[in-house]
């Protein structure tokens, strides 16, 4: 499971690693990540649902 994530993750260019981006800006754009991912996750199962 914590080798999809990362998988998923990746795909998002910001969250490329930049040695001189600063810590916080990173963490911010992680946490988006993760939660545009569980979002999908979360519309996909819910549309399946109604077919």
């Amino acid at each position: 499971m914590i080798e999809r994530t990362i998988s998923w993750l990746t795909g998002y260019r910001r969250l490329s690693p930049r040695y001189k981006r600063d810590p916080r800006n990173y963490l911010a754009f992680l946490g988006l990540a993760a939660a545009l991912c569980r979002y999908k996750r979360l519309i996909r199962l819910t549309t399946q649902d109604t077919v």
